[in-house]
């Protein structure tokens, strides 16, 4: 028996507390439902009008996202199917302040305010600073981001620290999935769209009783599309979209004070992806005939295009990115006393099986770069929600166990000589020396995470509130990295001394190998919430949090030195945060108008992130600790629904940000590749001498545009069709964001411009639940980069992302 079903089990009450349905659009809202109302028809919740009615569980129970002291921004089914946002990728561009990079499932980020995890950063040795929950089970790898939405009902996005109200401890915010629910009312939805780029989807839901106190829901969803890239190498598009996922909950209400939900889900991907393409080249301070363009020529080689909007690549290695992921939970919910009990008992797996050319051209340099891994995790969660005369609260104790194991693969080919090694050098001329080079990785984590938290919410009066929160933190991981190297002949690669020709094959590509390296601390953080109503429409609040993100270990291997693995960089300090934010919430015109605004500055030191050092670099830098970063801006949140017929929605965000200390970063480009060890004063500035290290303060974070934007409307008329009434409508969604830097330490090669995205839709929806419309993304073909990046060696390579193109389709939906 679960922990979760002996507990509630166990669990005498009185009567059970109604489970909210919260559904649709947060600060730029229109519709929503009742709490304790499962039974609406899917038409009839979109179709409602009250912004003021959007119910949230932001705070652990049912309540107005206009009375919650968070900034929070929430997008229900209407909206996420109307606007064609079927993954965080979509989602971002509604919500301003949202980042998502990815290059492929294992390499993404999902940033709030620009902070979470480092743009490009990928270890599993930390953890992520943005919180990602589906029906309340924490979800450690972020890979689960570029899946499908599956069956979902609302996403709420929660900014600043969380680590009070939620299971694990986010630094950054938290994304809140909740999915339909079983209803004791026979319901179904299903969802055709078809477009350009031979696009398919297909969604589809159905959910009704069983029995008198048993009901259940299935969900599945599937999409396809042509890659948007072109690989000349092989005749094949690459970069495509290959999805399936399948869900499924039971809902039994065992007693009227007890309900449990047993829930299931699996999602899988399997596209020809993921490729980063040529799209320009940038001097360093290596020796000319060491960077991209002689070293091209010196082998015949020429991209197939220089011109990334070509959409052209000549990439010769394998290309996999099959991600699979899924679980299961069991959710109680007892009504005990003046509250609820719930209990969360959930196991979920990832499995990752990837291939990638990580050279980025068409020479066979490293023919086979690889890092397929199994990650398994277990949590349980126990939260009591209660209230007394002037207090409410929610009180909770998290359970976190992960396992991880890695088994990666990275091989040289025939042309990695000539590459790799200094052409002054006979060595270079040889194939043999580096062909067939392998490393055999073998990572390994065990990673448990234990918490005590609560907040309490204390009405002083009837308008004045405040609410403190604590949460006492206990991680504990054991990890180990083992690289062994191979010579083409199958010798293994000594770590110290040996011939010119091992030299060469270690630098290459570095054995080292750590056993059993631990991290162990406890962690206290702690927040105070004020907030003040002086009238029903408007709220008031401000907000101190001091938190932490958990340290960890690097488990992307560590520098190694004369032969000796530095064992003593494997560990990696906790962050440390201190966040302030002051915010406005407000109705006005009979709650036709809804205007948020909130203030924020957060400070973080012992930033996680790459680093150099004098002493121990290598070819690379190394994950460890930065001094100190500070974002601080400004939100604005403004809705408007003068009539059912009309609808404008702006949210905007200005970001300030900049690293404040960070003396012993990695150098752009333009200044790698030399090693004198000086350092550099105004960013992206090229000097005469080329630094090991370089001092970033004051530069900028990557991935953070000062200016941010979405906004949008929506106009429809009633009207008849084949005997049908419903209404026609039109609806523009676009978002705009400034430049911003795609590179740890910015560089006058991978800035990316500001892009503006305009998406459209136009069709006709019945009041039966038949909805018919078209639509266009990238309305403009406005050609932007997604991500750029350095690539390894120093060549002067950047590679990149380009987003999609212009694309077109149509959808016809029903549902009863």
């Amino acid at each position: 028996m679960s922990v979760t079903l002996a507990l509630l089990l166990a669990a005498q009450a009185t009567a059970q507390q109604p489970s909210p349905t919260p559904v649709v659009v947060g600060e730029r809202a229109s519709a929503a439902t009742t709490p304790g109302d499962p039974d609406r028809t899917e038409e009839q919740v979109q179709r409602s009008s009250a912004a003021s009615d959007v119910v949230v569980t932001a705070r652990r129970r049912a309540e107005s996202a206009q009375n919650v002291p968070i900034p929070i921004s929430v997008v229900g089914v209407k909206e996420l199917d109307a606007t064609g946002s079927f993954n965080i990728q979509r989602l971002q561009q509604l919500q301003p302040t949202l980042q998502f990079y990815s290059t492929n499932p294992r390499n993404s980020s999902v940033n709030i305010r620009g902070l979470g995890a480092p743009l490009g950063l990928t270890n599993d040795g930390i953890e992520q600073g943005v919180g990602i929950y589906i029906d309340q089970v924490y979800l450690s790898r972020v890979a689960a981001a570029t899946l499908d939405f599956l069956d979902v009902q609302q996403i709420e996005t929660l900014r600043g620290p969380q680590g009070t109200l939620y299971g694990k401890n986010t630094v950054a915010g938290a994304i809140n999935i909740t999915s339909k629910a079983p209803s004791f009312t026979l319901q179904g939805r299903a969802e055709v769209s078809v477009g350009n780029l031979e696009f398919k989807q297909a969604k589809a839901s159905i959910s009704g009783p069983l029995t008198d106190n048993v009901a259940i829901r299935l969900g599945v969803s599937t999409t396809s599309r042509r890659g948007t890239i072109y690989n000349v190498a092989n005749d094949q598009y690459v970069n495509a979209q290959d999805n399936l996922g399948i869900r499924t909950a039971i809902l039994w209400k065992a007693t009227d004070d007890l309900d449990l939900t047993l829930s299931g889900d699996y999602s899988r991907q399997n596209p020809d992806c993921c490729a980063q393409i040529f799209v320009k080249v940038g001097s360093t301070q290596r020796p000319l005939n060491r960077q991209f363009d002689a070293l091209a020529a010196a082998q015949g080689y020429e991209p197939p295009s220089r011109n990334p909007f070509d959409r052209l690549t000549d990439l010769d290695a394998k290309l996999s990115a099959r991600n699979e992921l899924g679980g299961l939970s069991l959710r109680g919910e007892q009504r005990l006393g003046e509250g609820t009990l719930t209990s969360i008992t959930a196991y979920r797996f990832w499995d990752w099986l990837p291939a990638n050319d990580r050279d980025f051209t068409g020479l066979p340099i490293t023919t086979l770069s690889q890092n397929p891994t199994r990650q398994d995790q277990y949590t349980q969660e126990f939260r009591y929600a209660g209230k007394a005369e002037h207090f409410d609260y929610v009180l909770g104790l998290f359970g976190f166990y992960q396992t991880i194991h890695t088994t990666g693969t990275q091989r040289q080919g025939p042309a990695a000589s000539r590459w790799l090694i200094n052409p002054t050098s006979a060595l270079s001329n040889d194939p043999s020396v580096l062909d067939g080079l392998t490393a055999a990785n073998d990572i390994r984590l065990k990673n448990f995470s234990g918490a005590i938290f609560g907040k309490v919410n204390w009405n002083v009066t009837d308008a004045f509130t405040l609410s403190p929160g604590v949460r006492l933190n206990y991680d504990d991981k054991t990890g180990s990295y083992i690289s062994v190297v191979r010579d083409g002949q199958g010798n293994l690669v000594p770590a110290t001394g040996g011939t010119a020709r091992q030299a060469a094959q270690r630098d290459a590509i570095q054995p080292q190998e750590f056993r059993d390296q631990k991290f162990r601390e406890w962690n206290v953080s702690y927040d105070l919430t004020a907030s003040y109503k002086p009238s029903r429409d408007v709220l008031l609040y401000g907000t101190y949090a001091h938190s932490f993100k958990s340290g960890g270990l690097n488990l992307n291997g560590v520098p190694v030195v004369g032969g000796v693995v530095q064992t003593q960089l494997a560990q990696v300090a906790p962050e440390k945060v201190d966040h302030f934010e002051l915010g406005a919430k407000s109705q006005f015109w009979d709650r036709k108008i809804t205007l948020n605004v909130t203030g924020f500055w957060t400070e973080i030191s012992d930033y996680q992130a790459v680093v150099n050092n004098s002493s121990t670099s290598t070819l690379r830098g190394y994950l460890a600790n930065a001094g100190k970063v500070r974002v601080r801006g400004v939100e604005a949140d403004f809705s408007i629904r003068p009539s059912d017929r009309f609808n404008l929605y702006t949210n905007g965000a200005f970001t300030d940000h900049k690293y404040v200390d960070f003396k012993n970063a990695p150098c752009p480009p333009e200044l790698s590749g030399g090693g004198s060890g000086a350092t550099i004063g105004a960013p992206g500035q090229p000097g005469t001498n080329s630094p090991v290290v370089c001092d970033i303060s004051g530069q900028w974070l990557p991935g953070i545009s000062k200016f941010a934007l979405s906004y949008g409307g929506e106009y429809n008329l009633p009207g008849t069709v084949f005997g049908k009434s419903g209404e026609a409508y039109v609806g523009v969604d676009a978002n705009s964001r400034t430049k911003f830097s795609s590179n740890a330490s910015r560089s006058i090669y991978t800035d990316i411009d500001g892009y503006t995205l305009v998406n459209a839709r136009l069709g006709f929806r019945t009041d039966s639940g038949v909805n018919v419309f078209g639509w266009v993304r990238n309305l403009f073909d406005t050609e932007y980069y997604e991500v750029l990046a350095t690539t390894p060696g120093n060549t002067g390579l950047i590679a990149g992302n380009v987003g999609d193109p212009r694309t077109y389709g149509m959808t016809v939906a029903f549902g009863f």
